[in-house]
């Protein structure tokens, strides 16, 4: 027992320390989350289908996606069956699909700091609700909505992006499936670790010590993300 108490205490300890150093260094990543310079000149020198390149890309953006991952994160949280998880993740990807490939077809953008300040909310409204604060105050809130609503701005800042990337009209179609479909093998990566993650984490009593503390750590987050994209929008 003393030795499950030393891990326990270890493992929140590792997270807390993560969650401080993601806190250090976040203002260099929400400037850094885009697309790396080498895969732009990639991207723009592409003229047709290139399929698994843009998959690459798709999955590779998505593994990278702090913000992205953040949201999912708490998204999981509490997922204890695998319809669940299923669900949640199906409606947001329902969503950031719809607006990843309409926004680029259509040529429908918006400003980057302003989609990526909502997605820096959307972190802040599943760690709150998670810990129960909308309850509290008599706000009922469909979950599956909210989390579709999401999607469908995380999908616009995804759009936004490539717009930004000026990709060749021949083959865009396909390679906008292809980038999509990478999006979704980069979720499933993330997922699977983290749901494990999870599920490990939910057989120990420090679960039930240390959830309430990793939620508000999640809002923490959520707002730092939310504020440095407002100070990027007002000094832009």
């Amino acid at each position: 027992m003393r030795a499950l108490h030393r891990y326990s205490g270890a493992l929140a300890m590792t997270a807390a320390l993560g969650v401080a150093l993601l806190l250090v260094l976040l203002p260099d990543f929400a400037w850094a989350h885009d697309v790396a310079e080498g895969d732009k000149a990639f991207v723009q020198s592409v003229d047709g289908p290139a399929i698994f390149p843009f998959m690459y890309l798709g999955a590779k953006h998505m593994v990278t996606g702090y913000d992205h991952i953040a949201f999912l994160v708490g998204v999981v949280f509490f997922l204890n069956r695998l319809k669940d998880v299923v669900l949640y993740v199906s409606m947001f990807t329902i969503g950031h699909s719809i607006t990843l490939l309409g926004g680029v077809l259509l040529g429908v953008g918006a400003n980057a700091y302003i989609i990526d300040a909502i997605i820096g909310l959307s972190v802040i409204y599943k760690g709150v609700e998670n810990i129960g604060g909308f309850a509290k105050i008599g706000v009922n809130i469909d979950t599956r909505a909210a989390v579709l609503v999401f999607g469908l701005f995380h999908g616009m800042g995804l759009a936004t992006k490539v717009m930004d990337l000026e990709m060749s009209r021949d083959g865009l179609l396909t390679n906008l499936i292809s980038f999509n479909v990478g999006v979704e093998l980069g979720q499933v990566i993330v997922l699977a670790f983290v749901v494990t993650l999870f599920a490990t984490w939910r057989q120990r009593p420090s679960f039930g010590k240390y959830a309430f503390a990793a939620n508000v750590a999640l809002i923490g987050v959520g707002l730092w993300l939310t504020a440095i994209q407002i100070q990027g929008y007002l000094s832009s």
